[in-house]
């Protein structure tokens, strides 16, 4: 534990989390817990309680959430009362409170007090309709980036991360994103040292960049039978050799013309395009995890050449392992 941490000693932050019926109740105690926990070794080290942590609804009742377990709430906080931090879960009846102006006004008022506001999941539909996240990067939960960036053309919607930070808005994408996105705030306030111990406390990855991908390659491959999971565990392990498609073909026990025909079935793939994200995905996490020059990595990674490695990034991605490194280095 720090003996300074990153906080004033008498300085309490308030973090509130809009909740409303049918929420996601993981995209509430998820972040909550990281924030409580952080309390808790605070207070161990001998300091104070950093934040203070409150459940607020329209209802300012109990609030039942999808999974049917209710959560006990506050009235949503005047205008004018001191707030830190606003996080904004989802969940199922987010519809609903987009499309309530009470919401809605309340929403717009208290960002303009918070130091930063947060969505955790569909809670980004929330923000948007409030229109916090016009001209921002953005993201949510992968199923949902698409109408996402359907109904807020303004919001500049990546469907990748797990989390994405524009100023001082945040968002995370689905459900256990928010832990993530939790970790990151509160390293910003504390430091490492405290975020790290909470999330050893909660058994949780350390620092998983937000522009680590929301689900693997390697999963998005996997059919229900996964008849070649055991090829793309081989695969796995070779990216940095050829990998022509006889080789692929002779590895899986068939002749290539039945392979191409049987992968593309099971995949909705050709083997070339899964090879070439899988690279794609092993690049990424060196880039944003290590600090291994551009150079060894396209080769670690069976590019061939720089040039190639940079092609695919831009037909994946958008954007070139330069940019990526630095826009999700850890």
């Amino acid at each position: 534990m720090p003996k300074s941490p990153r906080f004033a000693p008498n300085g309490v932050r308030v973090v509130e989390f809009l909740t409303f019926p049918l929420v996601q109740l993981l995209d509430v105690t998820g972040p909550f817990q990281v924030f409580a926990s952080a309390n808790d070794f605070v207070l161990e080290a001998g300091g104070r309680p950093p934040y203070d942590l409150r459940v607020v609804a329209q209802s300012g009742a109990q609030v039942t959430a999808s999974s049917g377990l209710k959560l006990s709430t506050l009235p949503l906080p005047r205008r004018g009362a001191a707030v830190d931090t606003l996080m904004v879960a989802g969940g199922q009846g987010v519809e609903a409170a987009a499309a309530d102006p009470v919401i809605i006004d309340w929403v717009q008022a208290r960002a303009k007090t918070a130091r930063r506001i947060a969505s955790v999941c569909t809670g980004a539909f929330l923000l948007a309709a409030s229109g916090l996240l016009d001209g921002r990067r953005a993201v949510t939960h992968w199923s949902y980036c698409a109408e996402l960036a359907r109904r807020y053309p303004k919001v500049r919607v990546e469907s990748d991360p797990i989390f994405v930070r524009d100023g001082s808005v945040w968002s995370s994408a689905g459900v256990t994103a928010g832990i993530d996105l939790a970790l990151a705030l509160v390293e910003e306030d504390l430091g490492p040292t405290i975020v790290l111990a909470v999330a050893r406390y909660l058994v949780v990855f350390m620092k998983r960049p937000g522009g680590q991908a929301q689900f693997s390659t390697a999963l998005s491959l996997q059919a229900a039978d996964d008849k070649f999971g055991a090829l793309h565990e081989w695969i796995g392990k070779h990216l940095g050799d050829d990998l022509p498609l006889p080789v692929l073909a002779d590895q899986a026990g068939m002749s290539e013309r039945s392979f191409s025909r049987h992968y593309a079935e099971a995949t909705g793939l050709t083997p070339a395009r899964a090879i070439e994200r899988l690279r794609v995905e092993a690049a990424r996490r060196l880039l944003s995890e290590s600090g291994l020059p551009v150079k060894r990595i396209f080769r670690r990674c069976g590019f061939g050449s720089e040039e190639t490695m940079r092609r695919s990034f831009l037909r994946l991605l958008a954007v070139t392992p330069q940019e990526y490194r630095t826009r999700f280095s850890a």
